[in-house]
């Protein structure tokens, strides 16, 4: 998803592209940053809840760039679909942290 990110944020107006651009790119390799601290950690939870809260901010970041219409809708589809995968991946990571039978 960096790899799109970086696509996609280079065709941005260059107005643009020291604000909304640079925040995507970085939040991009924040979730990264997140996910590879998870993934060291022996203890998870609060750091699955960052990368969690990291994804849902870049996906109203990525929303709200197609709303500015700084990202055509077949790219944003696409961007989406990504982000959508990636959002599955940290729910069953979520999940899998869960006892059995908790409930949340």
């Amino acid at each position: 998803m960096i790899t799109y990110c970086y696509r996609v944020t280079q065709q941005f107006p260059r107005s643009e592209k020291p604000g909304l651009a640079r925040e995507l790119r970085e939040d991009c390799w924040e979730l990264m940053r997140l996910v590879v601290q998870c993934n060291k950690r022996y203890h998870k939870k609060t750091t699955i809840q960052d990368v969690d809260t990291a994804h849902e901010v870049l996906r109203r970041k990525i929303r709200k760039a197609m709303e500015l219409e700084l990202i055509p809708f077949r790219k944003y589809q696409h961007w989406s679909g990504l982000n959508d995968e990636i959002g599955r991946m940290i729910g069953g990571w979520i999940e899998s942290q869960n006892p059995k039978g908790d409930g949340r």
